[in-house]
């Protein structure tokens, strides 16, 4: 059997995840209503975290595709993807253009000598300008570096969300037939080496893991065939040792299937190797060259991660102690290759990850599986060169409305942002790209949804390590600290909400030493949300009116993350996300101010 072996790129929301979804109906292999994107926090975000392998049947050829994540903090899943598979198709929204996450997993896709197919996706919308966008993705490629042959790429034109594409836009749409079509013809066959003769050569470029069978590889047969009970030689750089295949994988639809043996071409998952990793090189003798080797990016942030030692700790979550957080740590590490923990305090675990989204995104799985703890401010990770302090540096992209762009400039300025370029559209909408240190970013995400009411979009990706850029001002926000313990009342929380922002309400149990609340001053501000009205047994006319309160500023993972200050943790359980000071009464923190 012929096959074929693409991925599917694009930025946050263009439309990837539908378009395979549609492509795996259209040929059989899912059900309506069934997706890619299976994890809760994906369908709950809209976004896809994890890469994914699949695959459909097309008119007797086996199309493997591989579904990236669009978001640059999963950069490091994209890469690795991109060099198992011979074809991208790179989706671009026909009314956007392309985007910073665009020109990121195009950047890796071309550098590999790939030839992408352009899907211009959503031309059905009132705003979709389908030349323009071909000509921004043209230009993109030229501006990286495209090979003539790269530029001389197919475009397809697309409404994945209907399940149609055509060639041309004169033509009418029916169903993806011509994307199909397209990847037969365009796509080169993966067959690889004669599967009979040729000596096993396969490359892992993923991790899995399962209860049962343990770390797992996901990988590409190069040459030869791989087969169930095989012994095999594991290639590293600097070691090689044995090994033994004892259960073969393969993927259909949405659904991994075994097999007793897969050839040179195919994507496969294994089992029986527990020190796999990813680059590592599987042949079957032991003098076969190595496979290239296959990089994972590094590390810019990083948090504490200790035991929730809260007034509250131990009410819902069930998984409390260090010992449970460090095995989950290092059953994370199995799989999630970003990934970087330092173990060596039993009490205080250091987590590296790609971005405060990556590290949300382990934090808000641990909370829903039973898990309580506390977190320290997010932190980028400097390191040195040549004597040099460096620190991580992103690409940002904004898309605000013109009332707004002079606000979102102002602030990313003061935060050490330097603008590359400005664009106004018919509709009045700025398009703005910035260069600034990763540090500049860490909070900023709240500000920009109140400072553009909601309106804006902002996405960054990592560029690179540059100089230092010194100290950043960031707007102070003071913090309300509760004085007390016990239930918070709305005789308390209106004469408070006339100070600030609240995330309380009525009803909320409160401790001593919890932040409830933000004053705009910059200001601490020490408070009693449990105080009650003094009653009297007089009446006097019109001193009982109802309270009428504002809803609070609920705070979720990562608005939370991004207002807490350098003397505050965050406390996580599975019901309730708080911030609270790090020393909890007002004693402690003035006698920790004077040492």
């Amino acid at each position: 059997m012929e096959i074929r072996n693409i991925a599917i790129i694009a930025h946050v929301d263009h439309g990837k995840t539908t378009l395979t979804d549609e492509i795996l109906k259209q040929t059989g292999m899912i059900k309506d209503g069934v997706s890619m994107d299976s994890d809760s926090i994906e369908k709950e975000r809209g976004i896809t975290i994890y890469a994914k392998n699949t695959s459909c049947f097309y008119k007797g050829t086996k199309i493997n595709i591989l579904d990236t994540p669009g978001h640059a903090d999963f950069g490091s899943e994209v890469e690795r993807v991109l060099r198992s598979i011979d074809s991208v198709l790179l989706v671009v929204d026909a009314a956007e253009g392309p985007m910073p996450q665009t020109k990121f997993v195009l950047k890796k896709s071309l550098e590999l000598g790939l030839k992408p197919i352009l899907v211009l996706n959503k031309i059905d919308k009132p705003n979709a300008n389908v030349d323009k966008a071909h000509d921004e993705v043209f230009e993109l490629f030229v501006e990286l570096g495209a090979s003539d042959e790269q530029l001389d790429f197919e475009t397809i034109y697309a409404v994945g969300r209907d399940g149609v594409a055509k060639r041309n836009m004169d033509d009418e749409l029916k169903d993806l037939t011509p994307l199909l079509d397209l990847i037969l013809e365009k796509v080169e066959k993966a067959s690889g080496e004669d599967s009979e003769n040729a000596t096993l050569k396969a490359q892992v470029f993923n991790l899995a893991y399962d209860n049962f069978l343990g770390r797992m590889g996901i990988a590409r047969v190069y040459a030869g065939k791989i087969r169930d009970g095989q012994k095999v030689f594991v290639k590293n750089e600097d070691k090689i040792f044995e090994g033994k295949i004892n259960k073969i994988f393969t993927f259909e639809g949405l659904e991994r299937k075994e097999e007793k043996e897969a050839i040179a071409g195919d994507i496969i998952m294994i089992a029986g190797i527990p020190d796999i990793f990813i680059g590592q090189t599987i042949t079957e003798k032991e003098d076969t060259e190595m496979l290239g080797k296959i990089d994972v990016d590094e590390p810019t942030v990083s948090i504490n991660m200790f035991v929730n030692d809260s007034p509250f700790s131990g009410r819902v979550g069930k998984l409390l102690t260090s010992r449970q957080i460090r095995e989950r740590l290092e059953k994370e590490l199995e799989i999630n290759v970003g990934l970087k923990i330092d173990t060596s305090d039993e009490a205080n675990f250091k987590v590296f990850g790609r971005g405060e989204l990556h590290l949300a995104v382990l934090i808000e799985n641990m909370r829903r599986e039973g898990f309580e703890l506390a977190i320290s401010p997010p932190e980028v990770i400097v390191k040195e060169v040549d004597g040099q302090k460096m620190e991580p540096f992103e690409e940002v992209s904004v898309f605000v409305p013109e009332v707004s762009s002079g606000t979102v400039i102002e602030k990313l300025g003061k935060r050490k942002g330097v603008m590359l370029n400005m664009e106004t559209d018919e509709h009045s909408q700025v398009s703005l790209t910035f260069e600034i240190p990763t540090r500049g970013l860490l909070g900023y995400k709240n500000e920009f949804i109140v400072d553009t009411k909601g309106e804006g979009i902002l996405t960054s990706v990592f560029k690179d390590f540059q100089p230092f850029a010194g100290e950043i001002k960031k707007t102070n926000l003071g913090s309300m600290i509760s004085m007390a313990t016990g239930k918070a009342l709305a005789f308390s929380l209106a004469n408070l909400q006339e100070r600030g922002v609240l995330y309380i309400e009525p009803g909320d149990d409160v401790y001593e030493g919890m932040v409830v609340g933000n004053t705009s001053k910059g200001e601490d501000m020490i408070v009693n949300p449990t105080k009650g009205k003094q009653l009297t047994n007089m009446r006097a006319s019109g001193s009982d009116g109802t309270v009428k309160l504002t809803p609070p500023f609920r705070l979720d993972l990562e608005k939370a993350m991004g207002l807490m200050r350098d003397d505050e943790f965050l406390e996580v359980t599975p019901e309730d996300i708080r911030l609270r000071k790090k020393y909890l009464t007002e004693t402690e923190r003035k006698r920790h101010t004077r040492g």
